[in-house]
């Protein structure tokens, strides 16, 4: 996303000292209407979009295992720059090997910026071939609820000590939040305290702006608080008649009820950097037409 807020006031002080240079249709005579062209102006000026998005490659969960290499064009088809991987039956590399799996992205003209794996066991293999073919981040999906802080308090360790394999390896650790985060253990927000007991040198977050609606929190508010930590965003949308305790009510992205164009424009002012769709749940469509829609949203989408 090309769109520094702070750059852009920066830039358009310079241009009051000097000449603001205007569209034609800008100039219009008197005062008011001249004022009223200019703020219409910088407003347009002002407005972002994507450069680039990726996808979820469990949004096609059904259809990967099938033919890997298939599905990997149709996706880079739709207009997608950028995937993130999971662990299927065949690993993260649906047998190629990381090495063979990047260069069959390569020809496609995509690139693997992360992948959700686990962290239990083989991690550093894990984190070894990630770095070696260039990936961006290693991501924790899931931990599941937890009793007690203390408990929590233990996966915040582990992911500083994923963060730190990581580092050694060229590549950075994240982990992806679901509802249960948001729903206090002992009086705490689990989210919070995990953010507050992880390293920010070493642990990054990604957003599941989704599962931060369904667990009933505010995206905006998260990404104001902890600013850069979340990096990386999973972006799916909300059934609009969906009651507050429905959590399986995911539909395609601008049919539902997330303000995307609001959300992203300021998540690309608080350091996110990956834009990643996912789809859990299809009523009316197929994965690989809802995957396609989503390119199709996600590249006319213009920031509030």
């Amino acid at each position: 996303m090309n769109y520094d807020r702070r750059k852009f006031v920066h830039t358009l002080g310079a241009m009051a000292a000097g000449s603001l240079i205007l569209p034609a249709w800008a100039c219009k005579s008197g005062d008011s209407g001249q004022t009223q062209a200019v703020e219409t102006a910088l407003d347009e000026m002002a407005k972002g979009s994507l450069d680039a998005f990726g996808l979820q490659l469990y949004t096609l969960r059904d259809d990967l295992p099938k033919d890997p290499k298939g599905i990997l064009k149709q996706i880079a088809s739709f207009g997608y720059k950028q995937i993130e991987g999971y662990e299927g039956d065949k690993g993260m590399f649906w047998g190629m090997g990381h090495t063979g799996f990047k260069q069959y992205l390569d020809e496609l003209g995509m690139e693997m910026v992360a992948s959700h794996c686990g962290i239990g066991e083989g991690f550093e293999e894990k984190a070894a071939q990630a770095g070696e073919i260039g990936m961006k981040y290693l991501i924790c999906p899931w931990i599941g609820p937890q009793k007690t802080l203390a408990d929590y308090k233990k996966f915040a360790d582990q992911f500083n000590e994923c963060g730190e394999i990581c580092k050694q390896n060229g590549l950075r650790f994240a982990y992806h939040n679901h509802a249960y985060t948001f729903e206090e253990t002992e009086g705490v927000m689990p989210q919070d305290f995990l953010m507050d007991n992880t390293d920010p040198e070493l642990v990054d977050y990604e957003m599941d702006i989704y599962w931060v609606v369904t667990g009933g929190a505010d995206p905006v508010a998260y990404m104001e608080k902890y600013g850069d930590r979340f990096r990386l965003c999973h972006v799916k949308d909300r059934l609009k008649d969906a009651t507050p305790d429905e959590h399986e009510a995911s539909c395609d992205l601008g049919t539902g009820s997330i303000d995307y164009a609001k959300i992203l424009g300021i998540a690309s002012q608080k350091g996110m950097k990956y834009y990643i769709l996912e789809q859990e749940r299809y009523d009316n469509s197929t994965p690989l037409k809802s995957a396609e829609h989503g390119a199709k949203y996600l590249s006319q989408l213009v920031f509030a």
